[in-house]
């Protein structure tokens, strides 16, 4: 997933792009450089340098006469990293978290299945040590979601396509959200067995096997997160 750009540039896109995408600013409203520069005390081109990246993120459009303005959300690049963890900051709205979800059940049964069946050696190795990086974690909250990306991203490397392991930039979004509003509500039970039965099944190079604990690790996620929302003092995490 893309990581905030450093700097006034990067500070800026940051900015704007985050009060676009959570409804800041709406779709068709006008934009000021001027005013932008003055609220975030930067100069000309550090507004001219953000706005151009995020015409690039399909947020915004600028046009003679019209002048600088936000575009439908229809014409975002949702999958773009930065949109993605602009909206999963603070509390992300249901539609967002469900969205996700589905993405992650379409996407991820299918990535263990073909793992089961394509992973070699490196790949067993590599789950191996992504599977003791979770053990290790114990009850540091920003250590246990960290291990638990990195887990499920080398899920998806098992699989061996190009285009399945580019959908991390959704998984990861998905998985941070949800285990910061999880594993952050209460200490969290034992997520390493869980992951350990998709190893395990990926092993044995059974993608029945493999697809079913993923499966099961979804469900339990989508349980969890649930709990959370409607309780924040709750939730057993996964």
């Amino acid at each position: 997933m893309d990581r905030p750009a450093r700097g006034l540039h990067g500070q800026a896109v940051e900015i704007i792009g985050e009060r676009i995408v959570r409804g800041g600013y709406r779709p068709g409203a006008l934009l000021q450089p001027e005013g932008l520069e003055r609220e975030l005390g930067v100069s000309k081109t550090v507004v001219r340098e953000a706005l151009r990246v995020l015409a690039a993120k399909g947020l915004i459009e600028s046009r003679q006469k019209r002048g600088t303005y936000v575009r439908p959300r229809a014409d975002w690049n949702l999958l773009d990293g930065d949109l993605l963890r602009w909206q999963g900051r603070g509390v992300p709205a249901e539609g967002f978290l469900a969205d996700l979800a589905e993405v992650r059940t379409i996407v991820e049964p299918a990535g263990a299945r073909l793992a089961a069946e394509r992973r070699d050696q490196g790949d067993l190795d590599a789950l191996a040590a992504a599977l003791e990086r979770m053990a290790a974690a114990g009850s540091d909250v920003d250590a246990m979601v960290e291990a638990d990306l990195h887990f499920h991203r080398t899920l998806l490397a098992c699989a061996h396509n190009e285009l399945l392991t580019r959908m991390e930039v959704v998984i990861e979004a998905g998985l941070r959200v949800r285990d910061h509003l999880v594993h952050g509500a209460e200490p969290s039970a034992d997520a390493v067995p869980a992951h350990r039965a998709v190893l395990e099944a990926v092993r044995a190079q059974d993608p029945d096997a493999a697809e079913a604990a993923v499966r099961r690790l979804l469900s339990q996620a989508e349980a969890d997160l649930r709990k959370v929302m409607d309780d924040p003092a709750a939730g057993d995490g996964r």
